[in-house]
């Protein structure tokens, strides 16, 4: 399997060649930019797997940018920061980002961060094709598609895998611990209110009343499960 390519986007030139160096080092074809602009000139052309982004750039803010390479394809942004305030984080998490790291960070950790992102795009086993299928929604894992009475619904890499993961074990109540481990795929280190974002996310896109969720429902002081309507099949 080629190794992943990766554009680490800074405007800070001594970061940016530490994490381009490093991850040249453990194997990831490296590319590199400075500001918004010239990162979108060298996405289009390295076509990468993964955007490491920094927050704030000169002329552009990592967010929009998260949104414009991800409407163009379905690439794995991870966030670089220097706030390690919670409203970024969820403001990150909304525009689509797979994974936040804050500012100063270890290159032991990136590279753990790194690896968890990019094993998302690991082929599915027979075992796990099947498509779910419950009343009008349909998770398709081998086209990582969702849709919701035949229209497609847009998720993210990490907003697809959680809503999977959960639709396979309908009725079963996750901790928000388990669902890092199973989900996330490394001992995460922080705030666990990261999983509360994206299962909003997930509601905002497919439930009727995101005011009481019909299909991923809150399990108060516990976690999350996922609740099959009665005449769900599953598997299709």
């Amino acid at each position: 399997m080629a190794s992943a390519k990766i554009l680490v986007v800074d405007d800070d030139p001594s970061i940016r060649t530490l994490i381009h160096r490093f991850l040249s080092k453990q194997n990831y074809q490296m590319e590199s930019a400075e500001d918004g602009k010239s990162a979108l000139a060298v996405f289009e052309q390295f076509n990468p797997d993964l955007v490491i982004l920094d927050v704030n750039l000169p002329d552009a803010t990592g967010y929009a940018l998260c949104q414009e390479m991800q409407s163009r394809t379905g690439v794995f942004v991870l966030m670089l920061t220097s706030r390690a305030d919670e409203a970024d984080k969820i403001r990150g998490f909304a525009q689509g980002a797979d994974d936040y790291l804050t500012k100063p960070f270890s290159l032991g950790e990136l590279e753990v961060r790194v690896g968890a992102i990019l094993k998302r795009q690991r082929p599915v086993t027979t075992a796990e094709q099947q498509c779910l299928v419950f009343n009008g929604l349909s998770i398709d894992p081998v086209r990582r598609e969702v849709t919701l009475n035949q229209e497609i619904v847009p998720l993210t890499a990490l907003e697809f895998d959680l809503l999977h993961f959960l639709a396979s074990h309908p009725g079963r109540v996750w901790r928000r611990a388990e669902l890092i481990q199973k989900v996330w795929d490394y001992e995460y280190v922080g705030d666990q209110r990261v999983v509360d974002v994206h299962i909003g996310q997930i509601r905002k896109k497919i439930e009727i009343d995101t005011t009481q969720p019909a299909l991923i429902q809150t399990v108060r002081g516990v976690g999350y499960k996922f609740e099959a309507p009665d005449s769900a099949s599953t598997p299709a």
